[in-house]
């Protein structure tokens, strides 16, 4: 009997971009950026304190939107 090969195929490449020129991050990411918990960061979310951007079904925030955030003065809880 002949064997059959199976051809497995390769996933697809992924471009390598260093941390520090990458525009978007995930929702987990995010939260570690500003070291929150991922329920607060969906809290600012939700508040609209945060703008995503959706590409499919994934939720992306930008860095810049993060930078921004993180240089404003927030003197309030997250959730009162």
């Amino acid at each position: 009997m002949q064997e059959e090969f199976v051809s497995q195929r390769k996933p697809p490449a992924r471009a390598i971009v260093p941390n520090n020129q990458r525009l978007l991050v995930g929702r987990r990411e995010a939260a570690d950026l500003l070291s929150i918990s991922a329920r607060a960061l969906d809290y600012l979310v939700a508040n609209k304190q945060l703008t995503t951007r959706r590409i499919g079904s994934r939720v992306l925030i930008p860095i810049s939107e993060l930078q921004r955030f993180a240089r404003a003065d927030h003197p309030g809880r997250l959730a009162s």
